[in-house]
């Protein structure tokens, strides 16, 4: 009877997480659907207006194009291992999983500094925003962060090469993490790991200490402001960039932080989720909402709607 009960349990555990899986991974897939599409209408949105060829808008089209890139990276490979149970993929595909997915997540956050940056001297500076946010400028500071994640995801990628892996080759995440994998080695990895905490530090804690730096000295600025209904309208120019800035990485620090206390399985639908849905919300949230884009896709849908009309007649 004791037997029965138990397996009787186990079927409806096993159910359950069957039922739970299907819905994770459904989502999963509407977000990348929702994701391609609205970073593929902001791409499209800038080249197309003219008048959203401002140097912030330079940072804006990275930030579409580095989550496009990033979700097409990774949301398929992860839809392939864990749902058509593909749990296997071979060591050089591993490691080109990890270059890019590292160096998309690197290229978000490094976004997020130029964004900031953008936002600093717009609101402390903004007799001189002309002279100091130019094109050449924010298209050297994007081609520098890009050229500075490949190189420091490279070299940690490349350190994993000289590793022999002699015990468990099973990683506990949704793709090839660089840690994770370091792990498994059973030659020496020090190297690889001072590398991989260095580029944790320089990819993601910089970034941050950066941004958290700007809106301290803009808080300050704001305090500044007379009148109350100013000091509002400002911040309201923030506002779409701290919910990126939230969005971004603040489940990355919860898992940081609560590492030894989270549950594996936990772990990696947090992690995958936190991939998943800023490249989602981003267009919605710091594109959309924005007055000048509203703009824009009146005027290009306005455009197309006329360009029928001319073609029917």
């Amino acid at each position: 009877m004791n037997c029965c009960v138990e397996n009787s349990q186990r079927l409806t555990r096993r159910l359950q997480m069957e039922f739970f899986n299907s819905y994770y991974y459904v989502s999963l897939f509407f977000m990348y659907v929702v994701s391609v599409l609205g970073n593929t209408a902001v791409i499209t949105v800038i080249i197309l207006d003219y008048n959203l060829r401002s140097p912030k808008y330079v940072a804006v089209f990275n930030l579409a194009f580095a989550d496009l890139l990033s979700s097409s990276a990774l949301v398929p490979k992860v839809l392939d291992i864990f749902l058509f149970d593909h749990p296997y993929i071979p060591y050089n595909d591993c490691l080109t999983f990890m270059f890019f997915c590292h160096t998309c997540s690197s290229i978000q956050a490094l976004n997020l500094v130029a964004l900031a940056y953008d936002r600093l001297i717009a609101i402390i500076f903004p007799l001189h925003y002309q002279s100091m946010v130019t094109h050449r400028f924010m298209f050297s500071l994007i081609a520098s962060f890009w050229l500075f994640a490949i190189t420091i995801t490279l070299i940690a990628a490349g350190l994993l090469t000289r590793l022999s892996f002699c015990n468990s080759v099973i990683i506990n995440s949704y793709f090839c993490d660089h840690g994770l994998v370091n792990r498994l080695g059973c030659s020496d990895i020090t190297p690889s790991r001072v590398v991989g905490v260095l580029a944790s530090v320089l990819l993601l804690g910089l970034p941050l200490a950066f941004i958290l730096g700007t809106y301290c000295f803009i808080a300050y600025a704001l305090s500044k402001i007379s009148t109350r209904r100013e000091r509002v309208k400002a911040f309201k120019t923030c506002t779409g960039h701290l919910s990126l800035v939230a969005i971004y990485f603040l489940p990355i620090i919860y898992v940081y932080c609560f590492a030894s206390t989270i549950h594996p399985n936990a772990r990696i639908i947090i992690m995958s989720l936190s991939a998943v849905i800023p490249p989602m919300l981003n267009p919605i949230i710091y594109v959309f909402q924005t007055q000048e884009n509203k703009a824009s896709l009146k005027k290009l849908c306005k455009l197309k709607e006329e360009s029928k009309i001319a073609t029917i007649s």
